[in-house]
């Protein structure tokens, strides 16, 4: 009885009319509205840096340079500015994909090349990946220029041309190795489930354990083949460190440490893969700037996620958001409007589940952009939780005195604009940070 009643629901739900002038204006409202919040965001940000940039705050006086507070605060404001004018080229590829119909002049391009000579689903892979392509080759000059101009004129960057080169050709085999296999599942789920059939949720579950194998074999088998992965040679902090994991009963596989210093002067630490793969890294460039007890407390921190769960609820919420998302494209997959609102012509020979697809993955996100707030907000509160439990488990002092560093190595500005780190930062600014660290140590 109650699948019967969801089975009607859909349906009624499937032969609702979208109508397309609706779509395309409340697209190019949200598009337009959300441009501007990320410009104000942006400059209030720059204005905000650059206002304190002379004087270092008091609560970081005695142990923040200011030569090193004044490279922040010019990393900061030289990140903003060419995010903006990156959000006006990004923006203005967007209207051309949608609104301008770029994307149906890309289609009918692969139709014509593709379907007569190979069939629906090498045209539909195909269309996949001249889009992906296109794209890349689009965004590659700011790639490039942030990579060898901005990072470089601070001293961050460490990748050479060849290692460059070669990371982009591995990226582009590995990429077309996974990508196109899964595409190809959901792609076929799409069409052979039929209208009425849920391929939503099948697709859904394909994907979710396509993203849990990648989680398995990231660290074995993806991961080395960009870094070298070397076990944790120093003893005794190997020592302190297995005696940290074992106060909080959490195992892991190995404890390692990566050449991040190859790409980056950036540090950093973390956890991957799951179950019996999960294994800690340590980024070079980290253990070469930390103490031992310094690395304790900031394991202790990532250790802290996993105490209270955080992982796991962030993996539930994306499997949560993603069945949402899958159910959503099963129904607009099926409304005309859906497509012509973006001067998109469906095909009548071949199957339109490839364009569904492109058209869901840039529309969506601009809708999506008004819930970075709270996932912001969900995130700072995660963070003061492991620190919390961090200073329960290690030293207090240490992980204090460990994110300075890690702050000025990375040149995070100690003086963010309020509003800004309200609406985008996952990470508490250091200020909040440090005042609630202390009051638990």
């Amino acid at each position: 009885m109650q699948s019967t009643f969801f089975a009607s629901l859909f349906a009624s739900l499937s032969n609702m009319a979208l109508p397309a002038a609706t779509l395309s204006a409340a697209f190019a409202a949200a598009l337009l509205v959300s441009v501007a919040v990320k410009l104000v965001l942006s400059s209030r940000q720059v204005r905000h840096v650059m206002q304190h940039r002379s004087l270092v705050p008091a609560a970081f006086a005695a142990t923040v340079p200011l030569p090193a507070h004044q490279k922040a605060a010019d990393y900061t404001v030289a990140k903003a500015r060419f995010g903006m004018l990156h959000l006006a080229f990004g923006t203005a590829v967007l209207v051309g994909w949608t609104l301008l119909g770029g994307l149906n002049q890309l289609n009918l391009a692969a139709f014509d090349w593709l379907y007569p000579r190979f069939g629906g689903m090498a045209y539909q892979l195909g269309l996949l990946t001249l889009f992906t392509l296109i794209g890349g080759l689009l965004d590659l000059p700011w790639e490039l220029y942030h990579t060898f101009k901005l990072e470089q004129s601070f001293g961050f960057n460490r990748t050479t041309w060849q290692l460059y080169l070669s990371d982009a050709v591995k990226g582009l085999v590995v990429g077309a190795l996974i990508g196109l296999p899964i595409a190809a599942l959901v792609l076929w789920l799409m069409g052979a489930a039929g209208r009425y059939c849920y391929w939503w949720i099948w697709a859904w579950a394909a994907w979710m354990g396509f993203n849990l194998l990648i989680m398995v074999l990231y660290p074995t088998v993806i991961a080395p083949l960009f870094n070298k992965f070397e076990p944790l040679a120093d003893e005794s902090l190997k020592t302190r460190v297995q005696a940290l994991m074992q106060r909080c009963g959490f195992a892991a596989k190995g404890l390692f440490v990566m050449d991040g210093s190859r790409r980056s002067a950036h540090g950093n630490a973390y956890f991957t893969g799951i179950g019996a793969a999960k294994r800690v890294v340590f980024f070079d460039t980290l253990l070469a700037r930390l103490n031992g007890a310094e690395v304790e407390a900031v394991l202790a921190h990532e250790l802290g996620h996993f105490k209270h769960k955080h992982v796991l609820k962030r993996m539930l919420g994306m499997f949560a958001i993603s069945l949402g998302g899958f159910a959503l494209l099963g129904w607009l997959s099926h409304q005309l409007g859906f497509f012509l609102a973006f001067g998109v012509q469906p095909n009548m020979a071949a199957p339109n589940d490839a364009l569904a697809l492109l058209l869901f993955m840039l529309v969506v996100p601009v809708f999506g952009f008004f819930f970075t707030p709270l996932s912001a907000m969900v995130s700072r509160k995660h963070e003061f939780q492991a620190d919390a439990y961090a200073c329960a488990q290690a030293s207090g002092s240490d992980l204090a005195s460990a994110l300075l560093k890690l702050h000025e190595d990375n040149a995070g500005t100690l003086t963010p604009d309020p509003v800004y780190a309200r609406f985008y930062y996952s990470h508490p600014p250091a200020s909040e940070r440090l005042a609630a660290i202390g009051a638990c140590s």
